[in-house]
């Protein structure tokens, strides 16, 4: 009987799966109405659409809402400890490459008890997939301001407003080397699907920040980047090999002049798409001032902020390397022996 059941659970392992495989049996305790649930709707959508099988997807989180999402997809999954979620999936791609590792965690986690960690990822580039849920505030704590909190936000730790400047995740990856980064938002579905297809098409370390709305904190914190009355003036959706466009019917653009984006006004007859900025995922020079489209959108003349995939490049993963030097010490020295290792090469004798 029990052959039989374990014959029937890998069966079913093995056959496709769809997005209802991938939901659990779990009450999902996320507020109603948190963008969580847009985000666990898209991958659970997006995941049954790529290669691979669902035994072989593993998601780890560390602390913070987001790192709830574990519980409620049905692949393998560990809940771990603050800020060190990319640790623990760091040591599970070394010895166990053939996963698809996830990390899900959220801006408290990943920027503040786990930036040292965070950094590192990125720039070792192991091959696995970084999902930082931003919403500017500690939402499991109740609601203290985190890294990427804007100036002046009142919170409960800062009620005279917070005085820490905020952390620009992108920037942040992109100084530590990343090999992948891109932002998307919880409240464009069709957009943020398409980046989490590119996300898992990238071979390194992805990182994708979306931008989500914690509605009991700090509700409405991204909503001029997602309402339909304002997202259109205030964001740029980029692609490769597209020029930097952006307002109703494409009436802006933005050009570099000197090296500096400028906002230029389409409707003219001034300006052709072959005077813009067109965006090159491979440029690194570029990618970095595109992460610096972060103005402030209440500040006059400010420029408006990017959506999409910034940077993606080749570079050889850490795990691979990992496992080539494996290879040349086998041949070097023979299979290991964990008694030799503890010896050592010289011992010695108390008398």
């Amino acid at each position: 009987m029990s052959q039989h059941i374990t014959e029937d659970i890998a069966a079913k392992l093995n056959d496709t799966f769809t997005s209802k495989d991938l939901v659990t049996d779990q009450d999902v305790r996320w507020c109603p109405g948190c963008g969580d649930y847009s985000i666990l709707k898209q991958v659970q959508t997006v995941l049954p659409q790529l290669p691979g099988k669902r035994e072989d997807i593993v998601f780890i989180s560390g602390i913070g809402c987001s790192s709830r999402f574990p519980y409620y997809m049905d692949t393998f999954g560990m809940h771990s400890i603050h800020g060190r979620a990319t640790a623990v999936a760091s040591g599970l791609k070394m010895t166990r490459p053939e996963l698809n590792v996830y990390i899900i965690t959220g801006d408290g986690d990943a920027l503040s008890i786990g930036g040292n960690h965070f950094i590192h990822l990125l720039r070792r580039n192991l091959n696995v997939n970084i999902l930082l849920f931003n919403n500017e505030i500690y939402g499991l704590t109740k609601g203290q301001y985190s890294p990427t909190s804007q100036e002046g936000l009142i919170t409960k730790s800062s009620p005279l407003g917070a005085l820490d400047h905020p952390f620009n995740p992108a920037a942040l990856s992109l100084g530590a080397d990343g090999t992948f980064v891109a932002r998307s938002m919880d409240r464009d579905p069709k957009h943020l699907q398409a980046m989490l297809k590119r996300t898992a098409e990238h071979k390194g370390t992805s990182m994708l920040e979306i931008y989500q709305n914690c509605n009991v904190f700090n509700d409405g914190a991204f909503f001029i980047f997602t309402d339909k009355g304002t997202k259109q003036q205030e964001t740029v959706f980029v692609e490769h090999g597209q020029p930097l466009l952006f307002g109703e019917n494409h009436s802006k653009g933005i050009r570099l002049q000197s090296g500096k984006p400028e906002v230029v006004d389409m409707t003219t007859g001034e300006f052709s798409a072959d005077d813009l900025w067109i965006h090159n995922e491979q440029d690194g020079y570029k990618a970095h001032l595109l992460a610096r489209l972060f103005d402030n959108p209440e500040q006059e003349g400010h420029l408006p902020r990017p959506f999409g995939v910034f940077y993606a490049i080749d570079r050889p993963c850490y795990e691979d390397a990992v496992q080539a030097q494996l290879s040349v010490a086998t041949e070097k020295l023979g299979e290991p022996n964990l008694d030799k290792l503890l010896s050592g090469r010289e011992t010695w004798e108390v008398r």
